[in-house]
């Protein structure tokens, strides 16, 4: 195990009934933002119990935040920000409500010149607008972090950042709001759960049993739980799991002592920035074929991955490998999630731009060990159309 530090000042509130709770989490005197994205929460009766619960406070609305939240919308917000001296954020939906609202708060008091720099030339962030998260899509883990991704419609860009400031000060979790949302945000949502923590997990060992070990019992209980919340959103007890289990995934524990990869969400982010696929269908087309390029420099840590998650245990290593890469693409399948670019049309040109960039932006050693040069991405790539 590597030498680490953990901070996580998030403070939770997961269930039923706890909206009128929100009050007193903010401070007195402050003008509050409402974030949201494109009206489900007034669908399930959310935004209502919400506003209830803020009746004492001066409260602006800003809805219309879209699922890849864009830099251009986030700015609308910042503007106004400024403009009334609003001093609370608050965010409610699923990550993407709460990336762009990390972003805004940020951007919000940044004055160093254009805020798209906190994410092109990693500029720090100093100062942010405090805010707080209603979670009613488990997906991110957004609502227990300090990490927020935004895209840029005018560049075709999808970038990250994160800072100790835009530590959301609380989050409610209400598995019950989730209970409505479609199909295909419920199985979004499972496998970026799944490969967030694939990202931490499945690089090279450090013996860290304990990580290992935490790591392991969310990806079996995503595997468990996953196709009965997909089967039917409204079982609150299997969508608590997949909530609960999509928090655990990224709220930094997991990722402690261990290294991190990320290459398979950096290559996600240009299919996204590119085509407009959702960022969850981008991690099921991405994973397969980066442990294909890469799975003799993986062979110990996915040998282990399918024996402790799936199970595998006859075989060659060879084989085992193979049925593993198979049972993870199999599992997104079993949820309506395509594993191959060809589901959505994308063709060579787009490897050969993903690479251009990554080579522009001397992106050529991503991952745990730098293993992910350009050529990495491309074959990865190709192995998936």
């Amino acid at each position: 195990m590597t030498d680490f530090e953990f901070y996580n000042p998030v403070r939770v509130f997961f269930g039923k009934d706890l909206l009128p709770k929100i009050a007193a989490q903010i401070p007195a005197g402050n003008k509050v933002m409402l974030l949201y994205g494109g009206g489900s929460i007034q669908r399930n009766g959310v935004y209502q119990k919400v506003k209830n619960a803020l009746e004492r406070f001066d409260v602006t609305d800003f809805g219309g935040i879209e699922p890849n939240p864009t830099y251009e919308t986030c700015m609308k917000a910042v503007e106004i920000i400024r403009e009334n001296n609003i001093g609370f954020l608050l965010a409610v939906g699923g990550g993407s409500v709460i990336d762009a609202t990390k972003f805004i708060a940020a951007a919000s008091r940044y004055r160093f010149g254009d805020p798209w720099n906190i994410l092109a030339k990693n500029m720090p962030v100093v100062d942010a607008v405090p805010l707080g998260t209603v979670l009613t899509l488990p997906a991110t883990g957004s609502e227990m972090n300090s990490n927020s991704v935004i895209s840029r419609k005018s560049t075709e860009e999808k970038l990250a950042f994160g800072s100790p400031m835009v530590f959301p000060k609380f989050s409610f979790l209400l598995p019950e709001a989730a209970g409505s949302l479609p199909k295909k945000q419920v199985a979004n949502g499972i496998v970026d759960a799944f490969v967030h923590v694939i990202e931490q997990y499945l690089t090279f060992p450090v013996n860290a049993p304990v990580q290992d070990r935490f790591a392991e019992a969310i990806l079996v209980t995503l595997i468990e739980q996953g196709p009965l919340v997909y089967a039917n959103p409204a079982d609150y007890e299997a969508m608590s799991n997949l909530m609960w289990s999509a928090t655990m995934a990224l709220n930094g524990l997991i990722g402690r002592g261990v290294p991190g990869d990320w290459s398979v969400h950096s290559i996600g982010h240009e299919l996204t920035a590119l085509h407009g696929i959702d960022h969850a269908r981008t991690l099921a087309i991405v994973l397969p074929g980066l442990w294909k390029a890469l799975r003799e420099e993986k062979k110990e840590k996915l040998l282990q991955y399918g024996e402790r998650v799936w199970k595998i245990t006859e075989g060659t290593e060879e084989e085992r490998i193979d049925a593993a890469i198979e049972r993870t693409a199999g599992f997104f399948e079993s949820l309506g999630v395509p594993t191959r670019l060809g589901a959505y049309n994308v063709k060579n040109d787009t490897i050969d731009r993903i690479v251009a960039r990554f080579e522009e932006r001397k992106w050529v050693a991503l991952g745990d060990r730098g293993l992910t040069t350009p050529e990495i991405t491309r074959k990865a790539l190709e192995f998936q159309l």
